[in-house]
Formats: C-alpha cells, structure tokens, sequence
C-alpha cells in the first residue's frame, strides 16, 4: 500500500524541549500509586457528543475553514485520533469519503455509527499513529484535532501526518496543556505546583524545526465540560487529581459555576502535504 512513512529529521532543540515539558506532566508516584481509579482517558460517550456538536453546529472555525479549503469535491480526508469525528465529519461535504484512525475500539465504533447517520463512505483502522501509518493510504486532507499533547516523539508522528496528504494537514490543539485548567485544584488538594509548558507555540515550534512551512491561527472555543451533570463534573475532576469521594466536596467548591461558560485558547496549525 502507498503511503510509506519517511521518518524525517531526527530530534532538535524544539523537539527535546517539547518531550521534556510533557514528561513534567507525569503525575508523582506516590498519588498515582494511591489513586482509586486510573486517572487518564474520557468515557467515549465524550467524543461522541463532540462530534455530534460539531456537525450541529458547523462553525467557522478556523480548522474547519483551513481543512474545507483543501478538500476537492468528492474528496477523502483522514482523521488521526479520530474520537467520535469531530474534526472530520464537519468536511461532508465537499469530502466524500472519511478515514479514521484510533487506538480505541469503541470510539471507532461511535465514528463509524455518525458516518453511517451522515451517509459518507467511511473506513476504520484501529491503532497508534504513526505505527499503523504503513497500512493506511494518501488523502487529500489529514486531519488531527486535540492529540499532540499525547505525543511526546511529535517529529515521526508529524513526518507521518504529512506523508499522508497530497494537499494539507489541519492540526487542532487548545493553546495549553487540556489539563492545565485543573492546575489550581493540584495546588489545592495536594500542594502541588503543575507545569505550564509545553504550549501550541512550542509544537509550531517543532514543526518549523523539521522544516515545514507552517502557518497557524489562534481563537476561544467553548470547552465541552467533564460529563452532563455537576456529579459528574466532579467524579471527572476527582479520577484526574487521583482522590476519592471524600474530596468531593472540596472539589465542588474549587470548581466553575455550572452556568459560567469556560472557553479556551485553540489553534489551528496547518502546513502542506508531501503525498
């Protein structure tokens, strides 16, 4: 199958400081070992009710702007960390046709049922990027929304993402750390001081480093909450900091009101492909 990954540059500076900075992010040990419940990962229903927000809304997002403007009628896009599909079911049309690839089983299923709902040819391939970039073919437009910050070796996931598109790839990410919002409640409950870095600047850094031409763009976007109620909001937030329900209550009080809308920054990045 087409679509070999040259692996590109090795590691500069701006990709040390980028693997460096996210390695700051690991939780300590001592919390991670006494926590009642894995702290990482979102219930899928998550990524599901994204992207159908998504679809409902079709914003003009920068991303969405980037991304449509390199997709030909009929086109196809592949969406890396696809989720439930919010970054690529938004591109029908002018694309017709979607492939998503994940590691999780369940989440391809959710994408796979919107395509079906939305009436696009689709295909899934369960796996990590860049490791089953071999199995997968060229699109006109990849697509990679709010995944970089999972990604400590950024230079061959990227290498991969451009050797897949002949015309561009769109990457979407919140201008700091997903979890840096919850950097005061670390303070709170365990005294402890979380990073503030790496950011999006430091990821165009990388790319710039293995010699793309990137271009970025930054705007507020409306954070989807941590689940539907405040209950839930709270077990969310409590599973991150690694404690149990006797803090419920102390989190409840160090959280937003449930009527406040929290926005973020975003950025899109986007730079030409090599396929």
């Amino acid at each position: 199958m087409s679509g070999a990954v040259d692996p590109g540059p090795g590691p500069g500076p701006a990709a040390e400081r980028w693997r460096s900075g996210l390695a700051g992010w690991a939780i300590p040990d001592d919390i991670a070992a006494a926590a009642p419940e894995p702290p990482w990962g979102f219930p899928p229903a998550i990524f599901a009710e994204r992207a159908e927000r998504a679809l409902a809304e079709r914003s003009d997002s920068p991303s969405q702007r980037r991304a449509v403007e390199a997709v030909p009628d009929g086109g196809t896009v592949l969406d890396v960390g696809v989720g439930g599909g919010a970054g690529s079911l938004p591109l029908v049309p002018p694309a017709a046709r979607l492939v998503g690839v994940d590691e999780g089983a369940d989440l391809l299923a959710a994408f796979a049922a919107a395509a079906d709902r939305l009436g696009v040819a689709h295909q899934e391939v369960q796996g990590s990027w860049p490791a089953v970039a071999p199995e997968v073919a060229p699109a006109d437009v990849v697509v990679c929304h709010h995944v970089l910050y999972n990604v400590a070796d950024l230079v061959p996931f990227a290498a991969a993402l451009t050797s897949h598109a002949r015309n561009r790839v769109v990457v979407e990410i919140s201008g700091d750390h997903p979890t840096s919002n919850l950097n005061p409640l670390w303070l709170a409950i365990h005294g402890i001081e979380r990073p503030t870095s790496p950011t999006a600047e430091d990821a165009v850094a990388v790319l710039g480093e293995m010699g793309l031409a990137v271009a970025h763009d930054s705007f507020e976007r409306v954070w989807q909450r941590l689940g539907a109620s405040r209950a839930d909001r709270v077990a969310m937030t409590r599973r991150r900091l690694c404690v149990g329900p006797d803090r419920d209550a102390e989190i409840d009080a160090l959280l937003e009101p449930d009527d406040e809308a929290q926005t973020r920054r975003t950025v899109t990045i986007w730079w030409d492909g090599s396929a």
